[in-house]
This record gives structure tokens, sequence and C-alpha cells, in this order.
């Protein structure tokens, strides 16, 4: 874990690009396998904040499990190979098409977000009740509850239920009941996430 450590902190040790150095030291982590269990799901976590740290990602939207629990039999032939006989290439290249894959991917779910987002401005513009921040409050999570409208818009309990009623009414969000409370689900959004 010390040498793992080191060569994530210290970039004098080995001049090489940043996403090749992830891949490295993702091989490292799981190598060591610290942990009982989660080491996979940790290890990718790592990736994407090792790719915020270096500034290649401004926040960490690249979600690499995707690719990787889709092509796991090769992740582990990959993976398995370095540690048999110092195979890196098929590795490298394994991840570094993981990332172009995940980002190209990532593109095109952002800009359907956007088109959605504004779709649903157009949809709800005419509202009295119609803000930015109720646009964001809808897009912030897959779905929303009359306290987070509550407290986000700084409107009374009654006010953001009726706001999330009518949205509701007009299909624009479905409304569920949980036990006692209400959440109303972004359900076109809901779908584009779904697809991760």
């Amino acid at each position: 874990m010390g040498n793992l450590e080191q060569y994530l902190n210290d970039d004098s040790l080995h001049d090489i690009d940043h996403l090749v150095k992830m891949a490295v030291l993702h091989f490292q982590f799981e190598s060591i396998h610290p942990f009982y269990d989660g080491n996979g799901r940790t290890g990718r976590i790592l990736n994407i904040l090792y790719l915020v740290l270096k500034g290649l990602l401004d926040i960490p939207v690249l979600y690499l499990s995707r690719f990787i629990t889709h092509n796991k039999a090769d992740y582990y032939q990959y993976l398995q190979a370095v540690r048999d006989t110092g195979a890196w290439e098929p590795w490298l290249l394994y991840m570094l098409t993981g990332v172009e894959e995940t980002a190209r991917e990532s593109i095109v779910l952002i800009r359907e977000m956007r088109e959605l987002m504004q779709n649903t401005r157009e949809r709800i513009r005419t509202y009295k009740f119609y803000s930015q921040d109720l646009l964001n409050n809808l897009f912030r999570h897959p779905y929303t509850r009359i306290e987070f409208l509550q407290q986000e818009l700084n409107v009374s309990r009654p006010t953001a239920a009726s706001y999330l009623n009518q949205l509701a009414k007009d299909g624009i969000l479905i409304k569920h009941k949980q036990v006692t409370s209400h959440y109303y689900v972004n359900q076109p959004l809901f779908e584009l996430l779904s697809r991760l």
C-alpha cells in the first residue's frame, strides 16, 4: 500500500500519461486487494478520483463501472495476464478503451439530459410558479419530494405540494405514495439514467 500511495502522489517516479498511470494504479490496488469486500467498487472510484485529482475531469462523472462489469471476463483475463506474464499492453489498452467508450457514452447522455431539460423548461415555462430553481430541482435527481422543493425554493409545504401536484397532474412528473409521504419521479430523466 505504501508503494501504491507513493506512486499515486509522486509524478516524478514515472513520466507517463495520467490515463496510463490510472490503469497501473488500478492494477496495483486490485492486486493488493486490501479489503475483505468492495475492492472492485473502491478501485473504480479511485480511478475517477485520480482523474479529478489530475485535472482530467472537473467532476467525477466518468462511470467506468459499467464498462468493466459489461466486459468482466476480459477485465479479469487482462488483470491476471499482467500478474502471470507481465502482459501490460492488453491491460492498458483495455482500460484506455474503457475510458474512451465511457467518455463517449457520457457525452451522449449529457446532451440528451440537456435536451430533456430544455424541453421540460419549455413545457413548464408558462406556469406562474416556474423558476430556474424549480427546473434545477427536477433534474438534480430523478425524483423529488415536497420537502426538497420546500427547502430549495424557500416556500411553504402546501405551496411546494401544490407545485408538485400540478406538475404530476400535467404529466411532467409521476406521483408515487410511499407510506405516509409522496415522491415525484421525473420519468424521462429516470429512463435516461437507467441506461447506465
